[in-house]
């Protein structure tokens, strides 16, 4: 049993935002992204990716549309250094896309950090300290006053070495590391050092990132504060607002597009959410929920299939069935009303120019996927998803009452073995169920072929119906004002046909016709048969064949 929680965890406090504005606001465009897949989700690996891995990953995210990237910590690994000289050297970046570099606040390091850059056109670097509490007073043992002369210090440092290379346009990226756990007061004190250090001003834009390097609130209390900090910057008109979410609590997402609402400028986090511990925000999730509110994110995840085997090969992580929007499931339906709604859905979307299909907030199809796998069949499904699966794949469009019975012999099927059944499994079981009902030799009756004519005397259609009863080949003959009616006529079984359907299946020579019959018995049941044929008399003849072997009589 859990211990008491308020005797060992202290709730964090909320701040006295009165009068906060995000409440009242909605997300009308897509903010500036950065992906960090190449450092914070690099350094969350069990294998980190090497300068070839890391490459293949970098060109994916240019592709996508990615206009920041960061590509490393060059002074803390020499693999990160030698791609960050690569790229550079190589002219691997795009002149529309800017390179970012992170490392601690030390003079060695950023020393290093601004070599490693040379010849870049344009380049961020992301200096960060820690600067809450318990960052402060048990890792480092520094004071509030020391945490912010050290931000002076070594924004300094690289103020003074960027100068040194005019040929590149720099950008310095701050980061109070701890901001989600830091006092608002100190988090304020040590971005506007930052601010003023760099000299910050028209044409000297700073990026201020402010991360929830551990989730620790709702997502509201962090939306709080941002706006406060938006609100209280110094040079605000040269600051861009930045946010780093990690997933601690599971509410990355949510924080991020409460901090946008709240004044953020740019977000940081991976394409499918990797990174320390729970992981960074994810992009992908929030570029497409963008997209579902009729917002266009600035990325490209049409072919999203192809950006997740990228990443799956580079990280060597998989991503899960359940992904939003990626995941191999998550466009599935297995529920029984859930297919229903679907189907009916996707009969009435054509030709419209909004998506409006329920259970898919998105069309699959935006992400290069296909409808094939948004229904699949288990003991959980119902007819409406059969149903689907019949017409989509195999062109066989079958009445409700038919789906009611068909469904109950899939169930069957489904709870006997407890597994999914694929769709050509399941056009095999209708075909078990109705087709091969009047043909098989060992049915009661089996349908071997026919003749027509029309009678001189009375002008009625008779049938020939050459068939085998219980293994003894016969001749029936019936009359009738149509073949159906001459056929059941043939047979001279107490039965009446209620419901009849035919319909082509394909078109050209080789179009079939599929002929579904309903027969009620003079007892009072009923049962459906179905007769597939190139002629749609044959196929209305086995139809009926197909429905009398099931009733059994």
């Amino acid at each position: 049993m859990l211990k008491d929680p308020q005797k060992k965890y202290q709730p964090f406090q909320t701040i006295n935002l009165t009068d906060r504005t995000w409440v009242n606001k909605t997300i009308t465009a897509a903010p500036i992204w950065l992906s960090t897949d190449l450092r914070d989700g690099n350094q969350s690996l069990f294998d980190p990716m090497n300068g070839e891995t890391k490459l293949k990953f970098f060109n994916e995210l240019i592709r996508v549309g990615l206009k920041e990237i960061e590509v490393g910590f060059p002074a803390a690994s020499d693999i990160d250094f030698k791609f960050v000289r690569h790229i550079i050297e190589e002219n691997r970046i795009p002149d529309d896309v800017t390179p970012m570099v992170m490392t601690q606040a030390r003079e060695d390091l950023i020393k290093k950090t601004v070599a490693s850059l040379q010849g870049a056109k344009r380049a961020i670097v992301h200096i960060y300290n820690a600067t809450a509490p318990a960052w402060r007073e048990i890792v480092f043992g520094m004071s509030v006053e020391q945490v912010i002369a050290l931000v002076k210090k070594q924004v300094q440092c690289l103020k003074d070495l960027t100068d040194q290379h005019p040929e590149t346009e720099w950008i310095l990226q701050y980061s109070p590391e701890t901001f989600s756990a830091t006092e608002l007061e100190v988090a304020l004190l040590a971005c506007n050092t930052a601010i003023e250090t760099w000299d910050a001003g028209p044409g000297r834009k700073i990026i201020i990132n402010l991360p929830t390097t551990v989730e620790n609130t709702t997502p509201n209390v962090f939306a709080d504060r941002i706006e406060w900090m938006d609100r209280n910057l110094a040079r605000r008109d040269a600051v861009v607002l930045s946010v780093h979410p990690h997933n601690d609590r599971g509410t990355g997402i949510a924080t991020a597009e409460l901090a946008i609402l709240a004044g953020a400028q740019r977000i940081e986090g991976c394409l499918f959410g990797n990174g320390e511990r729970c992981g960074n925000v994810d992009l992908v999730t929030l570029a497409l929920n963008l997209y579902t509110q009729g917002i266009h994110p600035q990325l490209d995840f049409s072919n999203i299939n192809k950006v997740a085997k990228i990443v799956e090969e580079c990280t060597k992580l998989p991503i899960h069935p359940r992904h939003p929007y990626v995941g191999d499931l998550v466009f599935t339906a297995f529920s029984g009303s859930h297919q229903d709604a679907i189907k009916k859905g996707f009969a009435v979307q054509a030709g419209r120019e909004l998506w409006q299909v329920p259970y898919l907030p998105i069309d699959p199809k935006d992400l290069g996927r296909t409808y094939e796998s948004v229904i699949r069949v288990n003991s959980q499904s119902g007819k409406g998803g059969i149903a689907y699966l019949l017409e989509r794949d195999y062109g066989i469009v079958i009445p409700r009452k038919l789906q009611v019975e068909f469904s109950a012999e899939v169930q069957r099927i489904t709870d006997s073995s407890e597994s999914e059944i694929t769709s050509a499994e399941l056009y095999q079981l209708f075909e078990k169920t109705y087709f091969h009902q009047a043909t098989d030799e060992s049915a009661a009756i089996a349908y071997q072929s026919h003749k027509t004519g029309e009678s001189d005397i009375d002008g009625q259609q008779w049938i020939e119906l050459s068939v085998s009863i219980n293994g003894i080949a016969s001749k029936l003959v019936g009359k009738g004002s149509g073949p159906i009616e001459a056929a059941v006529d043939a047979l001279a079984l107490p039965i009446e046909i209620i419901g009849y359907e035919e319909r082509a299946i394909g078109s050209g020579a080789n179009a079939k016709a599929i002929a579904i019959v309903e027969i009620n018995h003079q007892d009072g049941y009923t049962k459906f048969g179905a007769g597939l044929d190139v002629n749609i008399v044959s196929a209305s003849v086995k139809a009926i064949i197909s429905a009398v072997n099931r009733l059994g009589v």
